[in-house]
């Protein structure tokens, strides 16, 4: 074997090692901060207990942290895409930790929103999926990003998969108060990452500008763009009913099934198959991503999310029954994200790409503060969920259908300006 071919196959190693390592750092730091978060639903009958709050002030609480969520993540992208990820990540990961690790001292609604909504919730969308993805985009060359972006979001089912049954042993033998701070202190395991996945966006852009003559868009006017175009725009409404669907699993998913008669901890187990079976959702999504036209996967995945819970809705509730529904919702809970995240690179590139995908992420957080917050208050008028359920399937009908026409291709006007 000559020199040439030697050196050869020690790039393309260190370039395996490389990516495996980025994807380890960016999918465990989402295990970890969305593990934290999916599983705050399983305290909302403690937290009601203790604070005598009400399920509909609680949830409220809860669906303000999904919309803050959400609205964090645009800012963090920008900060991320210009200062650098690793930053975003620390100042995160901190957030989790003070707001989780306070929350059972809080007994007022505004406290809980506080602790819930503000700290941990936005500690969760710094180190959340809009940085996390970009940064796998910017660190893991063009072919592979499809199933990077997969790999990273399996991630966060994992996480959710691992956290629920650790949530349950720890309230078991610790309580309801330390259990949940303790969840929230595992979080700090992420801490390493920061160092793997630093860095920004400039020099993708500068490279760019190089290659094209043109200067590369701010994120100000790269938003404007993205904004002005039709398929950006029925992105961001599909992914508003994504996050309506989530969120109320998410968070009374426990409630359905303590409204069905069965015990806590189907509950716990519920949680723990859809992040098992999102796992599977996720791969199986960032391996199809490269291979089916990335809107034509959106539309099937809301399709299959509308029949699945008509399905549920007439069948009867018994714990085989609904741990098998918690395993269809797992392969459709957040396989959603691969695809857009792939759309919005194909569409704009990935020098703004945190940025533009987080306000996808703003978008999918509104509809999840709705699905939180509806919930509560629904079955706080009815004592029951079914209308939230009739609404879910509605609005999954409506996802499926304006997807289609999503055009997949870079805006023939989304043009920088040449560089005087």
């Amino acid at each position: 074997m000559n020199s040439s071919s030697k050196l050869s196959r020690m790039n393309l190693g260190q370039t395996r090692n490389a990516l495996w390592l980025v994807l380890l750092a960016a999918g465990g730091t989402f295990a970890l901060t969305m593990g934290v978060r999916n599983t705050m639903g399983l305290y909302l009958s403690s937290l009601n207990t203790s604070t005598a709050l009400g399920i509909g002030n609680i949830s409220l609480a809860f669906a303000f942290g999904q919309l803050w969520w959400g609205l964090t993540q645009p800012f963090a992208g920008a900060v991320a895409d210009r200062i650098g990820t690793g930053r975003v990540i620390f100042v995160g990961i901190l957030l989790i930790v003070i707001g989780t690790v306070i929350t059972p001292f809080m007994t007022s609604t505004l406290g809980l929103i506080f602790a819930i909504g503000v700290l941990a919730a936005g500690g969760a969308g710094m180190a959340g999926p809009s940085v996390l993805m970009a940064a796998s985009t910017r660190l893991v060359p063009a072919e592979r990003r499809g199933m990077a972006t997969g790999i990273v979001n399996a991630g966060g089912s994992f996480g959710q998969f691992v956290m629920a049954p650790i949530s349950i042993g720890l309230t078991a033998t610790l309580g309801w108060v330390a259990s949940m701070q303790w969840l929230g202190v595992l979080a700090l395991l992420a801490l390493p990452a920061i160092w793997v996945l630093k860095g920004n966006s400039k020099a993708i852009a500068a490279a760019a500008a190089a290659v094209s003559g043109k200067k590369a868009l701010t994120a100000r006017e790269a938003l404007i763009q993205a904004l002005a175009t039709p398929s950006y725009g029925l992105l961001a409404l599909g992914f508003m009913v994504c996050g309506f669907h989530v969120a109320f699993l998410a968070t009374h998913l426990p409630g359905v099934i303590e409204a069905c008669g069965l015990p806590p901890v189907i509950a716990g187990w519920s949680l723990a198959m859809i992040g098992l079976f999102n796992i599977i959702g996720s791969l199986s999504m960032g391996w199809a991503v490269g291979r089916w036209r990335m809107k034509s996967l959106l539309s099937l995945l809301y399709t299959v999310r509308g029949l699945a819970v008509l399905v549920f809705l007439f069948a009867p509730k018994t714990p085989a029954v609904m741990l098998v529904f918690a395993a269809v919702m797992g392969v459709t809970f957040l396989s959603t994200v691969p695809p857009t995240a792939g759309l919005v690179a194909k569409m704009f590139g990935p020098a703004n790409m945190a940025m533009l995908f987080g306000v996808l992420m703003l978008a999918h957080q509104v509809g999840g503060f709705t699905g939180a917050f509806l919930g509560g208050q629904v079955f706080q008028a009815t004592g029951s969920y079914d209308w939230v359920w009739y609404i879910d399937i509605a609005l999954a009908a409506g996802a499926a259908l304006i997807h289609l026409p999503i055009r997949e291709a870079r805006p023939a006007r989304l043009q920088t300006a040449v560089t005087p």
